[in-house]
């Protein structure tokens, strides 16, 4: 049963964004998979969520962390296999962590957590909070984008992931994450 939460094997090299809401992560997905020529993994909460907002009008519960993180695993683990050297992931499971942690007094399931931990990635670029934030349905914490950032660098530090903090506009972003995802296919 858990198997649903873990990737599958693959020797592409696999990025991720990750940072507080509204910090440009989807935009920079999309630019990173054109540039590549490649495919991005959307965000699945996104959609699973506003679903419920339209349908239920209720906001994330606790009881839907697992079913997001099921929905990002099944969607990366597909477009992985459709991908050419470089897959980007507009998320992880262990941002799904944070969210838990932060919005939920510091817990997360233990399934989650161990995926969240288990899964690998080559690279992690952390988006600050210099870019306008935008709302929508989903978006509730414009006040808190700096606490949130610093939770999210302190989780990539604690579990020592290889991360590189990007900043600056959008041209500025793209070309730090492609310098970047160039050195690493150079070394392959």
């Amino acid at each position: 049963m858990e198997e649903k939460y873990r990737q599958e094997p693959t020797n592409i090299v696999k990025v991720v964004l990750f940072g507080p809401e509204s910090t440009g992560k989807t935009t920079l997905s999309e630019q990173l998979a054109r540039h590549y020529h490649s495919v991005w993994v959307p965000e699945y909460a996104r959609e699973y969520l506003q679903d419920k907002w339209n349908n239920e009008r209720k906001t994330c519960e606790p009881k839907d962390l697992l079913p997001i993180a099921e929905g990002q695993m099944k969607l990366e683990n597909k477009l992985a296999k459709k991908a050419t050297d470089v897959l980007i992931c507009d998320t992880d499971l262990l941002e799904t962590k944070v969210y838990s942690e932060a919005y939920y007094i510091g817990t997360c399931d233990p399934v989650l957590e161990k995926y969240a931990l288990g899964n690998t990635y080559d690279l992690y670029f952390l988006t600050y909070v210099d870019v306008p934030w935008e709302a929508d349905d989903l978006r509730d914490k414009p006040q808190e984008r700096q606490e949130m950032f610093n939770f999210f660098k302190q989780t990539l530090l604690k579990y020592n992931r290889n991360f590189i903090t990007l900043r600056g506009g959008k041209a500025e972003r793209l070309a730090t994450a492609v310098a970047a995802i160039d050195k690493i296919l150079e070394n392959r």
